[in-house]
């Protein structure tokens, strides 16, 4: 399958945006990715990039062909998958991109489950927000997608929608702690606050509720790192605030309370495909496996 990998120059090139660095990713010298570049557009009669002073961008034909070069892609791993599966060997990989929040404990642990059945699955994981997601789906980077508060667009196939409560999160000596399972966020708005960025799906849905009335939680700390707001807890009787599935203990050190304020929205959490793909035979699986850990059946 020469070709595929000559395509694959092709795709490397857009993706870096050079014939160099397309070429130290491959591994090959850039003599030769220039050489199947040319022999491409040769045979096209059509320029696939224009060479700028400080890279390489996709021409409209180059779109129209990288398009193609990345379905011919996935729908080489789809064979490979069903050749697998044929095989009776339960193998592969399974790209995903999942937001932040499910990091730390959701996914390793759904991909930790999944594998004591399938032990030959490799996994590809990056953690990036909607923009990301979304993105590197349609660009076909990854098979998955799975995010908080991401409502289904046209070229979506949702595989969970799952509904998620926004969980006030605190160390375990923390005076909220004492005041049983639920609080208001007029309480929490008295200490310090941790709270994550405004492009996370959390505080947006909090300023959101927030914006028709008196309270106002001001940030101690702001931070797009849930790991940094974690360890401010343990500091200063400090509060954030996460969604159910990604909200970590720490072993017991940290403790979560519900939103009692009337009308409190809940979140939701979204795994989706391209419509339009058909996803390998072993993502499939794993995508019902998750289904099967959040107790829901496909919509």
């Amino acid at each position: 399958m020469n070709h595929l990998r000559f395509l694959r120059y092709i795709d490397e090139i857009a993706r870096s945006g050079s014939i160099r660095a397309a070429a130290e990713r491959l591994h090959v010298a850039p003599s030769a990715v220039n050489r199947r570049l040319q022999d491409i557009e040769q045979e096209l009669d059509a320029p696939l990039f224009e060479r700028l002073p400080r890279g390489m961008r996709l021409t409209a034909a180059g779109e129209m062909f990288i398009t193609y070069v990345r379905t011919r892609q996935a729908e080489l791993e789809q064979v490979r998958s069903n050749i697998e599966e044929l095989k009776g060997l339960r193998r592969g990989t399974v790209k995903l991109i999942c937001s932040q929040g499910l990091a730390p404990s959701f996914v390793p642990q759904a991909i930790s489950s999944f594998r004591r059945q399938h032990p030959l699955v490799e996994f590809r994981v990056q953690v990036g927000d909607h923009v990301q997601a979304l993105s590197a789906l349609r660009a076909m980077e990854t098979d998955l997608i799975l995010v908080f508060n991401l409502d289904s667009e046209p070229d979506l196939h949702p595989i969970v929608f799952h509904d998620q409560k926004l969980l006030a999160v605190m160390h375990k000596d923390h005076p909220l702690a004492q005041q049983g399972p639920a609080i208001r966020l007029a309480d929490c708005a008295a200490y310090p606050l941790a709270l994550p960025n405004r492009d996370t799906a959390g505080r947006q849905m909090l300023e959101r509720f927030l914006l028709r009335r008196s309270i106002d939680l001001k940030p101690m700390v702001e931070s797009n790192s849930f790991e940094l707001l974690r360890g401010c807890l343990y500091h200063q009787e400090a509060v954030t605030f996460q969604f159910e599935s990604g909200a970590v203990t720490d072993g017991g050190q940290l403790l979560t309370r519900e939103i009692e304020d009337r009308g409190f929205p809940l979140g939701h959490i979204l795994m989706a495909r391209l419509a339009k793909r058909q996803l390998p035979v072993i993502a499939h699986a794993f995508a019902e496996h998750v289904l099967g850990l959040l107790g829901q059946e496909e919509p």
